[in-house]
Formats: structure tokens, C-alpha cells, sequence
């Protein structure tokens, strides 16, 4: 397919992209659980409770068994008690899910596609700053009528994330990077030209 590539001045010609990486179906199924997989998968997972057996104390019968009219205790460090143990105690576990690379890659695919479709992916021959400063970030975003804005690079480009780390409603990324959730948490996704190839090998 041909995607008009844009710049700050205007249209700047167009660029063919494989059809079956920027042209397919969307597959709302598929993304859903692609994204629901990877954000479970970001969950740190790790809070910890003591049980009844990790608290210190608690090795002695508060008192006997019988005779005294009081409840049964075998231990002051039982979870009705306070300072006892948790009942249920819990443990740092894992929310990860399994997703195929095949998954994954169509789910990617049929993103980028939507993007498209509803014209809110933008192909751009080059964004650059000159100088790590946020007001030229403003500046450059101004000239193609940007606010809520993800930025997908080729490589790794330290001028442009110094510019953009102060803009909370802007990301930039290197197409090794993108994801799923960073795809969809943005009005627009400005991509540029040789970015967009890398996607297309990576995917495709």
C-alpha cells in the first residue's frame, strides 16, 4: 500500500509499505488478549504477607486446654488474633501470560493497520530536533498540529527523548521498543519513514 509521507511543510511524497503488515483485518480478539497479556505481564507481583508459621512468637500455648472457661488457643500468633499471621497469606507470583511470537507479530500488525485506517498513524521523512530543549519539542510538534503523541524512531535518538521527557503527553520510542500499549495510548503516532521499514521487516 502507499502512505503519503508528511513533513512540516507539507506533503514530502508517499512510501509503499507491504500490505500484509499495514493492510490487514482488525482482529479486536486477538489485541485484546495480546494487550491484556502484556499489561498482566507488567504487574511487579511481588507483595509479601507473614502466615501464622513466619511470625515470630507464638511457640508456647497461651494457656491450657481446659478449665478456664476461655476459647481454645494454641498460639498467640494465630490469624484471629492481633499480631498474628495473615490467613491467607500473600506471595510475590507471577501474572505473566503466554503469547505466541505468531500471536504477538498479528496483533502488532493488525494495530499498526487500525492506525492507519483511522488515519491517527502519521509518516514523516524526518523528526528531529536540533537542541535537547522542550520548546523546541513544542515547537516541532506545532508544525504538524500534535499534542497527545507517540514517536517512533529508527534508532535510539538522545536529543529527541532530553526534548520530549518533560511533555507528558508525549513518548518517543525506538521501533525495537513499541508495543502494544504505547501503540494505542496515544491520539496520534508519528512514525518515521525508515522506522516504518523496520516495523514492516520486523512484523511482516
Amino acid at each position: 500500500m502507499r502512505v503519503e509521507v508528511v513533513s512540516g511543510a507539507g506533503n514530502a511524497g508517499s512510501v509503499d509499505l507491504a500490505d500484509d503488515t499495514f493492510a490487514v483485518d482488525y482482529n479486536e480478539a486477538l489485541v485484546h488478549q495480546v494487550v491484556s497479556a502484556y499489561m498482566a505481564g507488567s504487574r511487579r507481583g511481588n507483595k509479601s504477607r507473614k502466615s501464622r508459621a513466619e511470625v515470630r512468637g507464638g511457640g508456647a500455648k497461651p494457656w491450657r486446654q481446659k478449665g478456664l472457661g476461655r476459647a481454645r488457643a494454641g498460639s498467640i500468633r494465630s490469624p484471629i488474633w492481633r499480631g498474628g499471621g495473615a490467613a491467607f497469606a500473600a506471595k510475590p507470583r507471577s501474572f505473566d501470560q503466554k503469547v505466541n511470537r505468531k500471536m504477538y507479530r498479528g496483533a502488532m500488525r493488525s494495530i499498526v493497520s487500525e492506525l492507519i485506517r483511522r488515519e491517527r498513524l502519521l509518516v514523516v521523512d524526518d523528526f528531529t530536533v536540533e537542541n535537547p530543549k522542550t520548546r523546541e519539542m513544542v515547537a516541532r510538534l506545532a508544525q504538524f498540529d500534535l499534542k497527545n503523541v507517540l514517536i517512533v524512531t529508527a534508532g535510539r535518538d538522545e536529543t529527541l527523548n532530553r526534548a520530549a521527557r518533560n511533555l507528558h503527553s508525549v513518548a518517543v520510542q525506538c521501533f525495537s521498543e513499541v508495543s502494544p500499549v504505547s501503540l494505542l495510548s496515544f491520539d496520534k503516532v508519528v512514525m518515521t519513514v525508515e522506522a516504518a521499514k523496520q516495523i514492516e521487516a520486523r512484523f511482516r
